[in-house]
């Protein structure tokens, strides 16, 4: 695990995800997951939330550009469903929620811009999804009803030997923290399927012909980061690709 003295610490941004109602702020807020931030932290980074700012639902590529150019990695976290609309699906499913057109279109750019900078990433569960969105995949909508859906459920993940996730947790089978109900039908352009489920959900992509890291996982693996080390290293890992 990373321990770089605090000044020296890698600047990690996460666009933040809106909430309507918070207690403690009384109104609506911008947030990331405590777990998610403390992850970061423990890595040796510095977590930064960033305003997802795309009026009327659409990003400017430049702006987004020049906002990523100061940090050193970018954390795509977890949140509500993507618009189905941006993988070309002609309707909604009953089950799609917390769609917002300004968090998918900044989300969106910035896994693009990401991208074709090299800059360091790591995307969970939406996360993932969006960087799949970006290099043009597809969703399943809905996993297929209550008994399919990998929500509050903990499960074993195989991971392909060799894979850029399976070197950074240090294993080739993981427990794995889920919540969600959509998941990957078809995999962007040069993306490879490195973890499934037993039931054959997709858990992992990577992206084997782009220099800099990136990991993109389905789980949460900020939900047991603090107990379980295998998933800690995920963050340890793009913690040291952005500080190199």
């Amino acid at each position: 695990m990373s321990r770089l003295p605090a000044g020296n610490r890698p600047l990690i941004a996460i666009p933040a995800r809106f909430s309507a109602t918070t207690s403690a702020l009384r109104y609506a807020a911008e947030v990331n997951a405590r777990a998610l931030v403390e992850a970061v932290w423990r890595a040796g980074g510095e977590p930064a939330t960033i305003h997802p700012h795309a009026p009327g639902g659409t990003a400017d590529p430049a702006e987004v550009a020049a906002r990523l150019a100061r940090f050193d990695g970018l954390l795509l976290p977890g949140g509500g469903d993507l618009a189905p609309h941006r993988y070309g699906a002609a309707d909604a499913h009953e089950t799609v929620y917390d769609v917002d057109d300004e968090q998918d279109a900044f989300d969106l750019e910035l896994a693009r811009r990401a991208l074709a900078s090299d800059l360091p990433l790591l995307a969970v569960c939406r996360g993932l999804q969006v960087v799949n969105t970006a290099l043009g995949g597809t969703l399943h909508q809905d996993m297929g009803g209550p008994d399919r859906e990998h929500r509050h459920l903990r499960h074993p993940v195989s991971l392909t030997p060799g894979s850029a996730v399976a070197r950074a947790t240090g294993a080739d089978k993981t427990e794995a923290s889920c919540y969600h109900h959509q998941h990957v039908e078809r995999p962007g352009e040069g993306l490879h399927i490195t973890a499934r489920a037993a039931d054959g959900t997709v858990e992992a992509l990577e992206l084997p012909a782009r220099d800099a890291l990136l990991l993109a996982v389905q789980w949460h693996p900020e939900d047991t980061a603090h107990e379980n080390p295998a998933q800690q290293r995920l963050f340890d890992a793009l913690v040291a690709a952005s500080g190199s």
